[in-house]
């Protein structure tokens, strides 16, 4: 089944969106059925994988983005990307691991977990929507807890949580232990 036509249509709409699109959205935008825009998204990412190609078709969060390919993007950085604004101290990013591997969690689980206090570290992630409220405990004053958000996901290039990499044994017991207390 050739769906040249269609394939064509599908990559214009993901060009010109600037967030992932899942597969019924494309569907809608396009005027096409969900296995066609399947199919033209399989074919789209299998001829965007060849090394002639610049960007790549990635799914991120159950939807999909186009994006430069990871080795070209040193050289569009400087150019293309937000410097500064996007780099995370170390604080931030423990902070935020900690949060991807221990969600739902609440700031004083977190704190609970680095030792230290997260108030600032939460406000910048919740700002960069890295983070979010997820829900309340059930537990005395109900704290709020935290989760990472699809802008997470794109951020770090992930489809879904669990792409992360696996924790080794020590940290994930810490991550268990200290998370439930």
């Amino acid at each position: 089944m050739e769906l040249k036509t269609e394939s064509a249509l599908i990559e214009a709409i993901l060009f010109l969106e600037s967030e992932p699109q899942d597969t019924a959205t494309l569907a809608r935008i396009s005027g096409l059925s969900r296995n066609v825009v399947e199919a033209c998204l399989e074919s789209l990412k299998e001829r965007l994988a060849g090394e002639e190609y610049g960007l790549e078709l990635l799914e991120i969060g159950g939807g999909w983005l186009l994006t430069p390919k990871r080795h070209l993007w040193e050289q569009l950085r400087t150019r293309y990307g937000k410097k500064n604004d996007n780099k995370l101290s170390k604080a931030a990013l423990e902070t935020l691991s900690i949060i991807a591997y221990s969600q739902p969690v609440t700031r004083a689980e977190v704190e609970n977990i680095r030792g230290v206090q997260a108030d600032n570290m939460m406000r910048l992630l919740l700002q960069r929507e890295l983070i979010q409220e997820v829900g309340r405990k059930d537990a005395p004053g109900k704290p709020v807890q935290y989760g990472t958000t699809r802008n997470f996901l794109k951020v770090f290039r992930l489809s879904s949580i669990s792409e992360l990499p696996k924790l080794d044994e020590a940290d994930r017991r810490r991550f268990e232990l200290d998370g439930q207390e």
